[in-house]
């Protein structure tokens, strides 16, 4: 897995990029990321300042997320809080595609 950290108006500091690197690592179990791409950044005159975005480049569709705060850290947060829900919106899709039957000519009764 290759993990790409951009900061854009904010300084890198090893507590964040400790942060985002150990969130990305525990997705690894539930989902296969082949790489990940993800942005901090703080803009100015914007309310909430600061923005986290990740996008995730997975064997099939790609996911992505985005958080957005008053603290780089809650922004950080929130887009693994938001890329969680994303990964297990898709987990319940895929399961719920294996657990339902087929409607052949078993599964239907006879009208008569």
């Amino acid at each position: 897995m290759k993990i790409t950290l951009q900061h854009i108006h904010v300084p890198s500091t090893d507590a964040v990029d400790t942060l985002i690197e150990k969130g990305v690592f525990a997705l690894q179990p539930r989902v296969q990321i082949d790489e990940a791409k993800v942005r901090v950044e703080w803009m100015e005159g914007e309310s909430p300042a600061f923005r986290a975005f990740v996008h995730i480049v997975t064997p099939g569709p790609d996911i992505e997320a985005e958080g957005r705060d008053h603290s780089l850290k809650a922004a950080v947060a929130k887009m693994f809080k938001e890329l969680k829900a994303k990964i297990d919106a898709r987990t319940r899709k895929k399961v719920s595609r294996v657990k339902e039957t087929p409607r052949g000519r078993e599964g239907r009764r006879s009208a008569r």
